[in-house]
């Protein structure tokens, strides 16, 4: 009980290194959800709404991508940019902008995946008209996202929700430096490896209330959706 009302001391009024994290976590979740969905939905669009030679191997190689563990996607990002690596002459690791590709890695396949599904169950319809009405390509797979917005957005909003609860990747590749790469998830880690729980608990409750929003906004899309239906 005592951890627990320490913890809201911290929050009211909110602590400067809580804030400081919460404040990073929000950064890399925002850029890496905004990428991912910039590259997923296109491609999980293109996927979901045309026939091509490969596209099954494409899409076991996609739902393969998508239970990628987070560590194996650090350690792949972080031989990728280690002082030895490719990328290494960039100098990005131990950074914020590492940690949003980390991120990428594993939220790009989500995104695609799901995209390709919702689309393939829902556009056949949608292409076949379009088809008769001689609309372009490029029309047809603009309908397809537009009549599917509430079902994309429920998987734009599931993408920050990963984004912001992944611990392994950024703890690798961003290191959980103080002031600089510490984000909710890998301090709450290392506070309660320390013994502070006070203030664990705080990054905790706060990561809830996140997650629970995302959750009740994805509730809302999909109830607007039927209730538009």
């Amino acid at each position: 009980m005592d951890a627990l009302r320490q913890a809201f001391e911290l929050l009211f009024p909110p602590d400067k290194e809580l804030l400081q994290i919460l404040g990073v976590t929000l950064r890399m979740s925002f850029f890496s959800t905004t990428l991912s969905c910039l590259i997923g939905l296109p491609l999980g669009a293109l996927i979901g709404t045309r026939q091509f030679c490969g596209k099954a191997f494409l899409k076991k190689l996609i739902h393969t991508l998508m239970g990628l563990p987070p560590v194996v996607a650090g350690l792949i990002v972080y031989t990728l940019f280690t002082h030895y690596g490719p990328f290494g002459r960039l100098h990005l690791l131990f950074t914020v902008r590492v940690m949003v590709i980390a991120q990428c890695l594993l939220i790009i396949p989500v995104v695609t995946g799901l995209t390709a599904s919702f689309l393939e169950k829902g556009a056949k319809p949608m292409i076949e008209t379009a088809k008769g009405m001689g609309l372009s390509r490029g029309r047809v797979l603009f309908l397809c996202l537009s009549e599917s917005r509430a079902s994309l957005l429920s998987v734009v909003l599931g993408a920050f929700g990963r984004s912001i609860a992944e611990v392994g990747a950024v703890s690798i590749v961003g290191g959980n430096i103080q002031w600089k790469t510490r984000v909710m998830t890998t301090a709450i880690m290392l506070e309660t490896n320390k013994g502070r729980f006070s203030f664990a608990l705080a990054l905790g409750i706060i990561l809830l209330l996140l997650a629970f929003a995302v959750n009740v906004a994805a509730s809302w899309v999909v109830k607007e959706d039927v209730r538009d239906d």
